[in-house]
């Protein structure tokens, strides 16, 4: 493109707020996406983390195995 042709586009309004609305809901996008994978990665480190201190007092003798099976098992958001 020619300098004059972008100086154009810049200076005229009507061409500039779909590309004003396209990268505001391009950068929401975005900060959804990452704050969505930030959660799911807590979540799941959460969830490991608590499969550990359960099995943990499973091998200490301070929780029966059946109690830790069914802690591990009584997880109401298996997906995330």
């Amino acid at each position: 493109m020619q300098p004059d042709v972008i100086q154009t586009l810049v200076e005229s309004e009507d061409t500039m707020i779909p590309f004003m609305i396209f990268g505001v809901g391009g950068i929401v996008a975005v900060v959804a996406i990452v704050f969505s994978t930030i959660k799911r990665i807590s979540i799941n480190g959460e969830r490991e983390k608590s499969r550990r201190e359960i099995a943990a007092y499973v091998a200490e003798g301070s929780m029966s195995p059946q109690d830790g099976v069914q802690l591990m098992n009584a997880s109401p958001d298996k997906e995330a």
